[in-house]
């Protein structure tokens, strides 16, 4: 990621750097107007669309369902992260079996847990990134908009 193209920030770099990050903090609001974050396994779409799944009885389903407004930090190893801001949906039919295949060959036991429970699956475009990089003697943070 450091070098000149990270500094342009194009699609391409957050997809790649998303796709080498299995993990994810998700943060939503409640209902009552407090912050909720959680670890979640995500995936990026060549769109650049970030897809996870949940219990339909977790806080961040319920939370998503009543405001979609979503923000993640993606990657913490190595001293770079990437903030990100969007809007989630439920993506359906053809859609949804796209981000789900792609979810299921990151992360296998998503198959088995979609057959056992009530599962739901959010897919976020991302508006807003910040890349920060803190590996050199100056930090790196580059912010752009992106929808």
């Amino acid at each position: 990621m450091r070098g000149s193209s990270i500094l342009g920030m194009n699609q391409r770099d957050l997809i790649d750097f998303v796709r080498r990050q299995p993990w994810a903090v998700e943060a939503s609001v409640s209902q009552s107007g407090w912050p909720q974050a959680a670890v979640i396994g995500v995936v990026a779409s060549d769109e650049a669309e970030l897809f996870f799944d949940t219990l339909e009885t977790s806080r961040k389903c319920k939370n998503l369902r009543a405001d979609p407004r979503i923000a993640f930090v993606i990657g913490w190893d190595d001293a770079q992260t990437i903030q990100l801001e969007g809007i989630a949906d439920e993506p359906g039919g053809a859609e949804l079996a796209r981000l789900k295949a792609l979810y299921f060959a990151r992360f296998p036991d998503g198959v088995e847990r979609a057959a056992a429970s009530s599962v739901a699956y959010f897919r976020v475009r991302p508006s807003w990134a910040r890349y920060s990089d803190f590996r050199g003697k100056e930090p790196v943070v580059v912010e752009v908009t992106l929808r």
